[in-house]
C-alpha cells in the first residue's frame, strides 16, 4: 500500500515544480506536501515493524482520504491552468479509493473493539446479579449470611 502511495506521490512531485510556477497553483503544492508527510508517517510505521493501532490507522487514513479529496478537487478544477496531466488525476483518484478502503477497515476495527469492550463491561456488571456488599454470596463461606446476636 505504501508503495502505491509513494509511486503516485513521486509522479506528482515530479510534475509539480512546473505547475507550481503558475500563479494560483501553490495550494496543490501544499496539499501534496501534506500528503507526502502522511504517507511518510505510514511508511515509517511499516519500516519500524510497528503496527498502528486501529485508532491511529483510522485517524491517519481518514486524514489522508480528506487530503486526497481536496487534492483531486483542486487538481480537477485547475487541470488546464496548472497543466496537470489527466493521468495524474486518475492515479490520485485510484489511490484515494484504496486509502478509503483501508480507512473503512481500520474504522470498522475501532467500532468492533469498542463494541467488544462495552459487552465485556456489561458482562462484568451482570456477572453477579445481586452485586454490591449485601450480596447473598458475600459471606465468609460464600453462602447466605445468618444474623448474629440474640434472637
Amino acid at each position: 500500500m505504501a508503495a502505491t502511495l509513494s509511486l503516485a506521490l513521486a509522479s506528482l512531485l515530479i510534475a509539480s515544480p512546473a505547475s507550481a510556477q503558475v500563479s494560483g497553483c501553490e495550494p496543490l503544492q501544499k496539499l501534496l506536501q501534506a500528503r507526502q508527510a502522511l504517507v511518510g508517517k505510514i511508511t515509517a510505521a511499516q519500516k519500524a515493524k510497528r503496527k498502528m493501532t486501529p485508532q491511529e490507522a483510522c485517524s491517519t487514513f481518514g486524514t489522508l482520504v480528506k487530503n486526497g479529496n481536496e487534492t483531486v478537487k483542486f487538481a480537477t478544477a485547475n487541470q488546464d491552468w496548472c497543466q496537470i496531466p489527466g493521468s495524474f488525476i486518475d492515479g490520485l483518484k485510484a489511490d484515494n479509493q484504496k486509502v478509503a478502503t483501508f480507512r473503512g477497515q481500520a474504522c470498522n476495527a475501532v467500532k468492533q473493539q469498542a463494541a467488544m469492550q462495552r459487552r465485556a463491561q456489561q458482562q462484568a456488571q451482570s456477572a453477579n446479579p445481586f452485586g454490591g456488599a449485601d450480596s447473598i454470596t458475600s459471606g465468609a463461606g460464600g453462602g447466605l449470611k445468618v444474623p448474629r446476636g440474640a434472637l
